[in-house]
């Protein structure tokens, strides 16, 4: 794993190989990462990444985080509750050398304390086919995590639905990865 764009390009990535099936770590491919920033950056959402505070749900490595502080993203909050995570997470900042531009909130995603900022770009990477994310997602807006109008990127192994709140604008499949852009409601 490695960062693939911004200034940080070309970082190699603290990695957990194929993935590590007892903390439920799925790594987003490169090759997945890639697809879906080229989406983000193509315009079509406007610009959603610079300047940004983004929120990055189940994070895992924090590679989907990490990526948009390269290419300009203002601040991430990575969200994961499992310590192995965590530990990729701290690990994969300090080689960045981003720690004032992170917050790592070891939690549950439905047990987030209320948001000190609402972020304006929010990954969502749950451990497939579980429910996890549409619950995640509505205890985050009611904690106010996540601001109005803010784009919303749903990785998941099926399309999703839109969550009351959140409107569906685009859906696209990698491999056995659906992406689903969303926008939350005002």
């Amino acid at each position: 794993m490695r960062i693939i764009a911004g200034t940080h390009r070309g970082t190699q990535l603290s990695a957990v190989g194929k993935g590590d099936a007892a903390a439920h770590l799925r790594p987003t491919t490169d090759r997945v990462r890639e697809s879906l920033f080229n989406v983000l950056q193509s315009g079509r959402f406007g610009d959603p990444i610079s300047g940004a505070r983004v929120l990055d749900l189940f994070a895992g490595t924090g590679a989907l985080g990490l990526e948009a502080l390269s290419r300009g993203a203002a601040h991430v909050t990575f969200v994961d509750s499992g310590r192995v995570a965590q530990k990729l997470i701290r690990d994969n900042i300090a080689k960045l050398r981003r720690e004032p531009d992170c917050t790592l909130i070891g939690s549950d995603a439905q047990k987030l304390p209320t948001a000190p900022n609402p972020c304006v770009l929010v990954f969502i990477d749950p451990p497939y086919g579980q429910n996890r994310g549409g619950p995640a997602l509505a205890h985050a807006k009611a904690q106010r995590w996540i601001a109005s109008e803010a784009l919303i990127v749903w990785e998941e192994s099926s399309a999703q639905i839109a969550p009351p709140g959140c409107t569906i604008l685009d859906q696209r499949r990698y491999g056995d990865s659906w992406i689903t852009f969303m926008k939350a409601d005002t």
